[in-house]
């Protein structure tokens, strides 16, 4: 049974809808603050597991609207990227990316350690790592192209995407609990500042605000045209030294668009607008990745590589609680991006921006978090991460 564009889309606002009810009447779900997308998605998964199992009825979803959704959402960060006000959190920024880059150096150092002590190949643990854990879909897709055929990886590109896939659960499930525990065990509460600025409309995605027609239809405008020049802009770099993944172009276009007009005078972001459109691609994006899920082609992972991704997790848990939360400074905006810290570090930077929102709505607000999470997550770490994977490959260790 194949369901249409249309059905999907259908059915990924029902997740949302039965995330939000399961949440209202499971109270450890809110406890450890998991976001509504994975509730509902993962149930949806689960049943649709439990139907091809037991009776043979294969469900299919139509992702086609996933792409643009995503893409959608990495341009509303872009657009409500105030370049200012990521100046005034530079040094927080700075010391965050240090942190990531420590993790992808981690990552791929245990994968290749648990690959060895596991008997595999080498490259196996790579993919385990930060090719697909800090990566995600698109970079694991990426680099097993690379290892198939230069390495001759077999399956290479198989075992990327259900490794991305795994990752993409795990940091939607250990995001909350790790920042719960922090916040409790040290009695943390936001920092009265935070709640004095003006915060994004990603910090409060339930709020109500005004919108006018007109300011949706300048909104959805601007976001058009970061879709269209950055996808162009990705296709342009593709094969090149500065090939990038198509949402970090995309998301670049929005942060030159969004200030480069209020630098010229022509034109004011809606920032309200803009987090309200973001909100509804970041729910429907997961929704529809979460639901999509095959579970049955996890359930089939070799145990080697099953066990390699059980440590990964564990080992990002234990990075973000005594390292994350430490260089951050200890408090409650260093718990909140811990949290966020697990989204992308095991998934992708929608988790994350999820991870932080459950946080936030119930011990409250975090600007800084909402400032440096999205720019790192979705920018400055595929940067990274390119470099530190290109390293791990020069180790006379892949024969």
């Amino acid at each position: 049974m194949t369901l249409d564009t249309l059905e999907t889309l259908m059915g990924a606002s029902l997740v949302l809808l039965l995330g939000r009810q399961i949440l209202a009447r499971i109270g450890i779900l809110r406890t450890y603050s998991i976001p509504e997308p994975v509730v509902g998605g993962l149930l949806v998964a689960f049943l649709a597991f439990a139907l091809r199992a037991v009776f043979q009825i294969d469900v299919r979803f139509d992702t086609t609207l996933q792409t643009p959704l995503m893409l959608t959402f990495f341009a509303t960060i872009g657009l409500n990227a105030d370049l200012a006000g990521l100046k005034a959190g530079g040094r927080s920024l700075i010391v965050f990316l240090g942190a990531v880059v420590g993790l992808l150096v981690m990552q791929d150092a245990l994968g290749l350690v648990l690959a060895w002590a596991l008997g595999q190949e080498r490259l196996l643990g790579l993919l385990g790592a930060s090719v697909t854990l800090s990566g995600g879909h698109g970079t694991g897709a990426a680099w097993a192209r690379v290892f198939a055929e230069r390495h001759g990886l077999a399956s290479a590109t198989e075992i990327a995407i259900a490794c991305a896939t795994f990752g993409l659960i795990l940091g939607g499930l250990i995001g909350g609990p790790v920042a719960r525990f922090l916040i409790t065990r040290h009695s943390l509460v936001p920092n009265p500042e935070s709640n004095a600025a003006g915060l994004s409309g990603f910090e409060q995605p339930k709020a109500v605000r005004p919108i006018t027609a007109m300011a949706v239809i300048e909104t959805v405008a601007l976001i058009a045209v970061c879709l269209a020049v950055g996808s162009a802009l990705a296709v342009w770099l593709a094969g090149t030294a500065l090939e990038l993944p198509a949402f970090v172009c995309v998301l670049f276009v929005g942060v030159v668009l969004r200030n480069g007009l209020a630098l010229r005078g022509w034109y004011q972001v809606f920032e309200d607008e803009v987090s309200l459109l973001g909100n509804v691609s970041l729910g429907l994006f997961l929704a529809i990745a979460l639901m999509s899920l095959r579970l049955g082609d996890l359930a089939s992972l070799a145990l080697p590589l099953f066990a390699i991704l059980i440590v990964q997790a564990i080992a990002m848990a234990a990075y973000a609680i005594f390292v994350t939360f430490r260089v951050m400074g200890r408090n409650y905006d260093a718990a909140v991006l811990a949290a966020g810290h697990c989204g992308f570090g095991l998934g992708a930077t929608p988790t994350a921006i999820a991870n932080m929102q459950a946080i936030t709505e119930r011990f409250g607000p975090s600007h800084l978090a909402f400032l440096v999470v999205p720019m790192v997550g979705a920018f400055f770490i595929d940067i990274a991460n390119a470099i530190v994977i290109k390293l791990f490959l020069l180790l006379p260790i892949y024969g």
